[in-house]
């Protein structure tokens, strides 16, 4: 068969492909980035077809996934691991990705755990740390050849890479990393996982540009994408799927970060609230984390300004809307926050970014203007409009039955912001 053989000039910085080198790339503009790369193209027809199956013919069975024994974990993948998928997780340094993995080896009965960035040494102080005492195998190794042939010898039912910025393959002449290596062992691992029907997990650091090891271009390879948020300061975690071939994305683990590992969460309303005091600038809210409905805390302080313009600082809520719910809290009530400034804190490290949390916020606002406490054991949500309207929210029965659940009330008749500020006010 008549084969072509070319040659390509890949971006290690944005991933762009050219016909012909250059020193700078004329996307992004970086120096010296240009990889050459070998490509056989086939100008013909391959001679083999490929193997048809027809859907009814495909039978599964019950036992299909592979259970994790961590529910938080299962519950995110849809039930557990599925043959010959390929997962990535992702997460900011020290948030806990190679805690939560190591735990996650030691329940699946035949793992090999593959870290080039530690010795098996260390990995056995963590496991240690950790209490965990399984028969899982160890190697570290980087060659991502020697791995798959290591992996082909003993047959584990879960392979575990740790992480993918430091495999490489002697297929191309590359530092571990760069964007060529990250997409060609990508691609090694998930061809493998395929043909051998065997669950890969991949662990990738984010990059300083807040991307999954790289460019997006091995979160487009693998079938699950998931990623750990947390702030290091606090010992909550969250275990949230963005992407999911085999199971929904809307799913959430949520975790507590602990010198014996991650503790799994049954009830994390609890957990967030253990610390919550009715205080003025404090408010109930109900957000949704997943399909899971979670009682937070948020604490607003506002104080008058001592300069010209009022300053605004938010942690764990947008910015933007801060600014824009103070705006229309000046104007729709008596209040005038042009000259105060307000800070903003959502308690446990919880980021919040659905509009249901909009009357909690101006609710928390308003509290600490008027230095008066809302009512003890409210728990307040609902979408906030430009004209100051309060609109209901998805997922309304769910969020008050959580609510009813751990002794809080709903103030269902607020159909304004006015009506939380003559609450207060009076």
């Amino acid at each position: 068969m008549a084969k072509k053989n070319s040659t390509i000039y890949l971006c290690n910085s944005c991933g762009n492909e050219f016909s012909v080198w250059a020193g700078r790339c004329s996307a992004c503009g970086e120096w010296n980035s240009l990889v050459e790369i070998k490509n056989t193209m086939v100008n013909s027809i391959n001679q083999s077809s490929a193997e048809v199956t027809s859907l009814t013919d495909i039978v599964l069975s019950n036992d299909y996934r592979i259970a994790t024994g961590l529910s938080e974990f299962d519950r995110v993948l849809g039930g557990g691991l599925v043959p010959g998928s390929v997962i990535l997780l992702g997460g900011e340094p020290g948030v806990g990705k190679s805690t939560l993995i190591l735990q996650v080896a030691d329940k699946v009965k035949s793992t090999l755990y593959v870290s080039a960035e530690e010795s098996t040494s260390q990995i056995k102080l963590r496991a240690d740390r950790l209490k965990i005492s399984g028969e899982m195998k160890l190697a570290s190794e980087a060659n991502i050849e020697s791995v798959l042939s290591t992996v082909s010898k003993i047959k584990p039912d879960l392979l575990i890479i740790d992480s993918i910025q430091t495999v490489f393959t002697n297929t191309y002449n590359s530092t571990p990393g760069s964007l060529v290596q990250v997409r060609e062992c990508g691609m090694i691992l998930q061809q493998y996982a395929k043909a051998n029907n065997i669950p890969i997990i991949i662990i990738g650091h984010v990059t300083k540009e807040g991307n999954l090891a790289g460019p997006r271009i091995l979160e487009h390879l693998v079938d699950v994408v998931l990623y750990l948020e947390g702030d290091r300061f606090t010992d909550a975690r969250i275990l949230r799927g963005t992407k999911n071939r085999f199971g929904a994305t809307n799913e959430v683990g949520i975790f507590s970060m602990q010198e014996e590992g991650m503790i799994e969460i049954s009830n994390p309303s609890e957990m967030f609230l253990s610390e919550s005091k009715t205080s003025p600038g404090s408010c109930i809210t109900a957000t949704l984390e997943g399909t899971r409905p979670i009682l937070i805390e948020i604490q607003a302080l506002a104080m008058p300004t001592h300069f010209g313009y009022p300053k605004r600082t938010s942690s764990g809520f947008d910015l933007n809307r801060l600014n824009l719910l103070a705006a229309v809290i000046s104007k729709k009530t008596d209040m005038n926050l042009s000259n105060y400034d307000i800070y903003l804190n959502v308690i446990g490290g919880i980021k919040l970014s659905e509009p249901a949390v909009d009357l909690a916020v101006c609710a928390a606002i308003i509290s600490s203007f008027t230095n008066k406490s809302l009512p003890k054991g409210v728990c307040v949500f609902g979408e906030v409009g430009l004209l100051g309207e309060v609109r209901k929210v998805t997922r309304h029965k769910d969020r008050s039955k959580e609510a009813i659940s751990l002794g809080y009330k709903t103030l269902e008749n607020v159909i304004s912001i006015t009506e939380i500020s003559k609450l207060l006010v009076t």
